[in-house]
């Protein structure tokens, strides 16, 4: 009997684990860089790798947001590029994000180093800028139960006259 009620309690501890925390799961390191990794790949451009220093800087970032979860960039970058995402709920992801931005490749014009009017791109660009070569990402779920990510670059893209790749 005891060793029933301990595989039974044992179960419920797992099932509990892995709902209690299943964004956690889907935001670390890896996820970020392997889709952001993806998108470059699909472009020619080669991969990124995490950087602790500009993680450092990122979550230091999401922290500042997390009393209102407001869409506003960091000052101060020291020539890091910047992407952010917010959403309503707290259950928002790094692939959520990442894929949010990199969306934006069907309102970027290769050709023309431009987006289509009245449209947003430079999130891709910056995911897929060649010199960015190192990244670092932070996730909040801010005080009004929305959620904050932000990815910061090194060194920073978009850079006005020049194409991503």
């Amino acid at each position: 009997m005891f060793g029933q009620l301990l595989g039974a309690l044992a179960t419920i501890l797992i099932v509990i684990a892995s709902q209690a925390s299943p964004s956690l799961a889907q935001n670390s390191p890896k996820d970020y860089v392997d889709l952001h990794n993806a998108a470059r790949a699909a472009v020619g451009v080669g991969p990124v790798t995490w950087d602790a220093s500009v993680q450092a800087f990122a979550e230091n970032y999401a922290k500042q947001r997390m009393g209102d979860c407001s869409l506003i960039h960091s000052t101060n970058r020291n020539n890091l590029g910047e992407n952010i995402f917010g959403g309503s709920g707290s259950s928002w992801t790094a692939a959520d994000a990442v894929r949010l931005w990199v969306g934006e490749k069907s309102y970027y014009n290769y050709a023309t180093n431009s987006c289509s009017q009245g449209k947003v791109c430079g999130h891709y660009t910056q995911v897929v800028w060649r010199a960015s070569t190192r990244i670092g990402c932070a996730r909040v779920v801010c005080n009004n139960n929305r959620v904050f990510i932000t990815c910061n670059y090194k060194p920073a893209g978009n850079i006005i006259g020049q194409k991503p790749y």
